[in-house]
């Protein structure tokens, strides 16, 4: 059992001050790390000394049409060995074509991209050396598709051999704006595949639209949703993401400690 929180620049004085065992790990995105030197990297060491971390990526664009960034794949490599990562994942999504987009646009449902994107982790993987995990990604519109996104998932990490990192908030955000029934979606993906798991906030725009933000507490449907998540495929590492409004660390923390709470609730029913 563990419970996470991500590193975040805003987050690091806080978290180097955090009282012993407030949380089981880090997260943090290579990308806005590797070659940071001075205090900040300093920070980073320090941190990861202390601390497990994990590595979520943001900018490898699995999906997209460029070819993948070799240069940057090598030094992701050597950041992920340096501080000893036993995790890293990126999005099931693309972020780039001629440039970078600013923006996780997700994949049509198609069997023609399920061949492209497995593929493309394939060589990622390669290159890393390391099984990765891809992250399910909210999407407001769906273009061609020719199967749904539990299939299309499926199909992604059996054809290239890799897991999935279990995104809850979005699986929630999705099943409200797409209409769909989410434990019915959680219970159609491969609990073998799974490494682990991520919850965050949303914003609710309407009733039936809601917005992936990572700016707000876990709402109270997302955390039952987790509690869902867990009977159905297990505990498996759990990560609150919080990217911007960031409270007091403390208020974080009761947060991580819900997920502890959560994750030891199913240890003992199932035990």
């Amino acid at each position: 059992m563990s419970a996470g929180i991500g590193l975040r620049r805003s987050l690091l004085d806080a978290l180097q001050q955090a009282p012993l065992g407030a949380f089981d790990f880090l997260e943090c995105a290579p990308d806005n790390w590797i070659d940071v030197g001075g205090a900040l990297g300093e920070a980073l060491r320090d941190l990861s000394q202390r601390h497990p971390l994990s590595c979520h990526g943001l900018s490898l664009s699995l999906g997209g049409p460029a070819p993948l960034d070799m240069a940057f794949l090598s030094r992701t490599r050597q950041f992920l060995d340096q501080h000893r990562v036993g995790l890293y994942s990126e999005h099931l999504s693309w972020c780039s074509d001629d440039g970078h987009l600013y923006e996780l646009l997700p994949l049509p449902f198609t069997a023609e991209a399920v061949r492209h994107v497995a593929k493309r982790i394939g060589q990622a993987q390669d290159v890393l050396g390391r099984r990765i995990a891809v992250e399910n990604a909210s999407y407001y519109a769906l273009p061609g598709a020719d199967m749904d996104e539990a299939e299309f998932i499926t199909a992604v990490l059996d054809e290239a051999d890799c897991d999935l990192l279990l995104d809850v908030n979005n699986v929630y955000v999705n099943a409200i704006n797409h209409g769909y029934d989410a434990r019915a979606f959680l219970a159609r993906l491969p609990t073998q595949r799974i490494a682990s798991y991520h919850i965050a906030g949303h914003h609710d725009q309407a009733d039936d639209l809601k917005i992936d933000t990572h700016g707000m507490p876990v709402k109270d449907d997302v955390w039952a949703l987790l509690a869902d998540t867990y009977s159905l495929h297990g505990v498996r590492p759990t990560l609150l993401e919080r990217d911007f409004n960031f409270p007091p660390l403390q208020d974080l923390l009761e947060e991580v400690a819900r997920i502890r709470q959560l994750q030891h609730a199913t240890s003992q029913h199932h035990g």
